[in-house]
């Protein structure tokens, strides 16, 4: 299985603006740093987290359908499955109908299944299935819940302030407590 993304967002969850006011500066000599910060930020959360914070496009390729059936998609929240491919030997795409296969939204991660219990077979051994998704809570930063957005200032704040390279084998500075207990609702949960 392997997931690649096919474009990002159009802007970040958190603004340039918004993070200066935060951290109290004024001027623009550390825009560059800030930016790099945001983006930063926004990266390691949706990493940690399995989420994706603002529209995206992302491929999901398998080799195989799982035994079950039931394609577990590995970035949440899933607003779409654009188009589901098999590909022929030769690498020829054949479009699975989006109405024999049905998206269950209510799980993390989402999940989906052929409507009639068994899924189009493929005839290459690797990479034959891509699986095209839109993910992301919406194209706005306002899209992205409150506690995120903070931790993701809090987080912004905090390597602003330590921007000191860490040496290995001596102490650095831990990311707040706060950061993680924001984010603790949007984890995914194992049992």
């Amino acid at each position: 299985m392997g997931i690649y993304q096919l474009s990002g967002p159009g802007a970040e969850p958190i603004s340039l603006d918004e993070v200066k006011a935060h951290v109290r500066i004024d001027g623009s000599t550390e825009d560059a740093l800030l930016q790099s910060l945001i983006l930063t930020s926004r990266l390691h959360v949706e990493a940690a987290l399995g989420l994706a914070l603002l529209s995206q496009s992302w491929r999901l390729a398998l080799d195989e359908w799982p035994d079950d059936g039931v394609v577990k998609l590995p970035i949440s929240p899933v607003s779409a499955v654009t188009e589901v491919r098999i590909l022929a030997a030769d690498g020829t795409p054949s479009v699975v109908d989006e109405t024999t296969f049905e998206i269950d939204r209510s799980q993390r991660p989402a999940r989906m299944f052929p409507k009639s219990g068994v899924w189009p077979k493929t005839a290459r051994a690797i990479a034959g299935i891509e699986i095209d998704l839109e993910v992301g809570f919406g194209a706005s930063a306002n899209d992205v819940p409150e506690p995120v957005r903070q931790a993701l200032l809090l987080l912004i704040a905090h390597w602003y302030e330590h921007r000191d390279p860490v040496e290995i084998g001596k102490p650095s500075t831990a990311v707040p407590h706060a950061v993680s207990r924001l984010l603790h609702p949007y984890r995914a949960v194992r049992l």
